[in-house]
């Protein structure tokens, strides 16, 4: 009942972050499964089984407030859903020694992505209102999708950024699009992962708690995405990505760590964490003073102004 609860609850942070970033619901509630022992391969099944459900409303709520670009959402998950059935079967086939560790190494490089971009750079807007291309969509879906499934997260982190970097859609556009086109690859990694493993290892109360804790959040991130500031919310999730990650693959039986070498990187990690955090909000509160009345509280910029 205690593991239902705190996975309830991890679905819960986890959706409110991914719906208000477009990105960490997968990479936060598969670091914990991880943690708890779980198989990467059941670990990235429960998660994605969860996400069926949470990405649909999730979806549904960011339509409602006009966060959606439909045709960003079918060039970029149609190849997403293609690339996640992908790596469901490589995952599915791969052995435990093998699996965790690798999918420890994907957590730990997503998190550490999610910390560097939030925490050093900010949004370009001068292209606002540019076509995105299916050319560049396509590829970059194969990729998210395949990275999302081995990794039990990834689309998010891989395909949230690369399109902001673009600069073509407005940010809300962007991550209720990406949020929305989840769902075709959650159903895709779902499908993969039953065809290779049936239900084996697959909690379906784990599912349940992750599927409510993020059902609950939803509505309410794709409401918050217009308040929230990215920058620092991205700075503190990267860095618990991170540092979860990194205690996994130290405990592992593939490293023997000497116990003073793990207290320096926990020290090192923590301290990283702790500056990027206070440097996000020095620079949100920055830019808020710089523009008090043009820039909206989740600290975007507007058309033409580059941040950071």
């Amino acid at each position: 009942m205690d593991q239902l609860v705190l996975l309830a609850l991890v679905g819960l942070g986890a959706q409110l972050v991914d719906g208000s970033l477009g990105m960490a619901y997968g990479v936060t509630s598969s670091t914990l499964l991880l943690a708890l022992g779980t198989h990467p391969a059941a670990a990235s099944a429960t998660v994605h089984l969860a996400e069926i459900g949470t990405t649909l409303i999730s979806g549904l709520s960011h339509w409602r407030f006009g966060n959606v670009d439909w045709k960003v959402v079918v060039r970029v998950g149609v190849p997403g859903a293609i690339g996640s059935f992908a790596g469901a079967t490589v995952l599915s086939h791969l052995d435990t020694s093998v699996a965790k560790p690798m999918m420890s190494v994907v957590l730990l490089v997503l998190g550490a992505y999610v910390l560097v971009r939030f925490t050093a750079r900010g949004l370009r807007q001068d292209r606002l209102g540019h076509p995105l291309r299916a050319r560049f969509l396509a590829p970059l879906g194969l990729f998210a999708g395949f990275v999302d499934a081995t990794g039990g997260g990834g689309w998010g982190p891989v395909g949230t950024p690369a399109i902001l970097a673009s600069g073509r859609l407005e940010p809300r556009r962007v991550i209720g699009s990406i949020d929305t086109s989840e769902f075709l690859v959650a159903l895709a990694a779902s499908l993969g992962f039953l065809a290779a493993l049936g239900t084996q290892g697959i909690r379906l109360t784990w599912v349940l708690g992750l599927l409510v804790g993020g059902a609950i959040a939803a509505p309410i991130a794709a409401w918050l995405v217009r308040h929230l500031p990215p920058r620092v919310l991205g700075s503190a999730v990267g860095g618990l990505i991170v540092l979860t990650n990194v205690r996994t693959l130290m405990h592992g039986d593939w490293l023997d760590v000497p116990g003073t070498v793990m207290g320096v990187v926990y020290a090192a990690i923590w301290a990283i964490w702790a500056g990027a955090v206070a440097w996000s909000v020095r620079e949100h509160r920055a830019l808020q003073a710089l523009e008090p009345a043009t820039v909206p509280a989740h600290g975007h910029a507007p058309a033409g102004v580059q941040v950071g």
